[in-house]
């Protein structure tokens, strides 16, 4: 088990100053059985009111306004979280079973369809078809096809964007994590096993040192349900360990955006980003 400290700073600057915004931040993560939040936080300027809601799918939504002009916008979100690993297991669980259980319960039935962004490719539907047919099991095929995409597409900034699909990822071969989960989801998807995008973050070193801070960023992993709900991280083609922390789930990236919003003024705005994260046990 580790401890984590995570800082994750975005927002905006604007050409000039903006008349109001609206906006929602998905970026504090909450207790699960895997792991427990000691303390959480979000300061935003400029100051404002904030309502917080759980979400559809579980996460944690911070909801405000900046009614004043305004000529940049900054959210910071701290929090401290306990995180165990959660090493895969393999329910009993047959391909024909899977297919009615799949259908009894609406958290499975809806991470069953594709999306605008996870519409796989034809040569995935492929891969997905071949590999599936290769198991007797649902659970190992879930974990073959994961990691044949991971191996297949290479983790590279600047080839893809925020908008960018599976299909477009997958024909470059090339993409950040966003990319590697949403090729993910369709490819397990396509065979009939449900499977839900995950956001969150993860600690860029393995041997971590206690009290040194170090650059990290938004991440995202799959899970798939195969008897039961289980995580892997397929662009680092790893189990979900103790690196990673769950933010948000959703069908893909559009449930689970750190910020959205809208706002009145200047067309062009810049957007900036900065993660750090510090292992204090």
């Amino acid at each position: 088990m580790k401890r984590l400290r995570i800082e994750h700073q975005t927002g905006f600057s604007y050409k000039g100053d903006v008349s109001a915004s609206y906006n929602e931040a998905r970026m504090l993560p909450s207790s699960t059985d895997s792991q427990f939040v000691l303390s959480s936080s979000l300061d935003i300027e400029p100051g404002t009111a904030v309502n917080h809601y759980v979400d559809y799918f579980g996460t944690r939504v911070a909801v405000f306004d900046v009614l004043s002009a305004h000529a940049a916008l900054q959210i910071t979100a701290k929090s401290l979280v306990e995180v165990r690993p959660r090493p895969l297991e393999y329910a009993d669980i047959s391909w024909d079973r899977l297919r009615t259980e799949a259908t009894r319960s609406i958290e499975t039935v809806e991470q069953l369809g594709q999306t605008s962004r996870t519409a796989p490719h034809p040569e995935v539907v492929e891969i997905a078809r071949s590999i599936a047919s290769q198991h007797d099991d649902p659970g190992h095929a879930a974990h073959a096809i994961a990691s044949t995409i991971g191996d297949a597409v290479e983790y590279m900034h600047g080839i893809t964007g925020v908008h960018s699909t599976a299909q477009d990822a997958w024909q470059a071969r090339k993409g950040v994590c966003q990319d590697i989960a949403h090729i993910t989801l369709g490819a397990l998807r396509e065979v009939g096993i449900p499977a839900r995008y995950v956001s969150g973050y993860l600690h860029p070193r393995a041997n971590a040192e206690v009290g040194v801070a170090v650059a990290g960023e938004s991440h995202a992993w799959v899970e798939w349900f195969a008897g039961d709900w289980q995580g892997f991280d397929p662009t680092n083609n790893i189990e979900i360990g103790d690196r990673h922390v769950l933010v948000g789930r959703g069908r893909d990236y559009s449930d689970v955006p750190p910020l959205r919003g809208v706002y009145a003024g200047p067309h062009k705005s810049h957007l900036n980003v900065k993660v750090t994260i510090t292992r204090e046990a």
